[in-house]
This record gives C-alpha cells, sequence and structure tokens, in this order.
C-alpha cells in the first residue's frame, strides 16, 4: 500500500469518527446568527454542526407581530416537531413567549406564531441551492432538506434555541 493510499484511508477513518461522534452528542443548544445566516448545534462548548439558512423577508429585528416576516430573536424552546408539514419536516420555535405576547398587546396587534425550523417546500428541495440564496420565510429558519434530516435526527424536542441579531 503506498503512502497515499495510506493517508487517504487515514483521513477517511478520521472523517468517520469526527462525524460518528458529531451524531452522538447530545445537543443542548440550537444557536441563530441571523446576520451570519447560520445555525449551529451546540454541545457543551463545541460546535457539532453549522448550517446556513434562509430567514424571514424582513429578517432585521426581532418579529414585532403577525405578519410582519420577521424571524424573531431572544431564547425560546423547539417545544414540538411536524413530520407531515407543507415543508421537509419542521420543528416549531415557543415563540411567542409571555413578553412577546404583552408587547404586540400593548402595541394594539397579534403576535403571530407557528414559527419553524424547516426543510424547503415538499417537491422543490431540488432547488434549495437557490432558494437559500435569499430570505424567502414568513419568519421561520430554512434549511436544506439534507440539513433537516441531520437536525431532526440530533436535535430533542425541549432544546433551547438562542436566535440572535
Amino acid at each position: 500500500m503506498t503512502i497515499s493510499r495510506i493517508a487517504c484511508v487515514g483521513f477517511a477513518l478520521l472523517a468517520s469518527l469526527v462525524s460518528a461522534d458529531a451524531e452522538q452528542a447530545r445537543i443542548e443548544l440550537v444557536r441563530v446568527n441571523k446576520s451570519e445566516r447560520k445555525l449551529e448545534l451546540v454541545s457543551g462548548e463545541r460546535v457539532v454542526r453549522s448550517y446556513g439558512i434562509a430567514l424571514g423577508a424582513n429578517p432585521v429585528g426581532h418579529k414585532l407581530q403577525e405578519g410582519d416576516e420577521r424571524t424573531p430573536e431572544g431564547r425560546y424552546v423547539l417545544d414540538w416537531r411536524n413530520p407531515d408539514s407543507a415543508f421537509t419536516k419542521s420543528i416549531h420555535i415557543s415563540y411567542p413567549d409571555a413578553d412577546d405576547v404583552a408587547a404586540a398587546k400593548r402595541a394594539g396587534v397579534e403576535a403571530g406564531g407557528m414559527i419553524m425550523i424547516h426543510g424547503q417546500s415538499k417537491g422543490f428541495g431540488w432547488w434549495s441551492w437557490l432558494m437559500q440564496l435569499y430570505d424567502w420565510t414568513n419568519g421561520c429558519i430554512a434549511v436544506t432538506d439534507e440539513d433537516m434530516a441531520e437536525i431532526w435526527q440530533m436535535v430533542e424536542n425541549g432544546t433551547p434555541i438562542e436566535i440572535n441579531p
């Protein structure tokens, strides 16, 4: 066996071990950075996975009301999932919380809801390479179908999510 062949086998083995380790890590936090369009799965202090995202069509600032097409900011919980979503799977974010509802009530508007992490519209995953280039949701966090499959497997209900500007 040549040195280059040994190196290739070694790198492949290392990559599979790192991948297996990541899949076994307990995800303790989902962290979103809106300005970087990035979603991270965190275990302890370590980022286990990182994904590109698309946001609501009006992404700057915290969600204030239903229909504003903003993705909320703050700390919430991923509280339930929908395998039969109109998108390729979806995981619900616990927006609005009591503070969001109170702020909307003071403003005389509805806070909105049904904010999810989800894949592409069913049947249209093949064009996620294009869809992920711009913010197209109504306030949700969109990933590719492949990324959604991984997130679905790795993140449990009850996991906190932190959404930063």
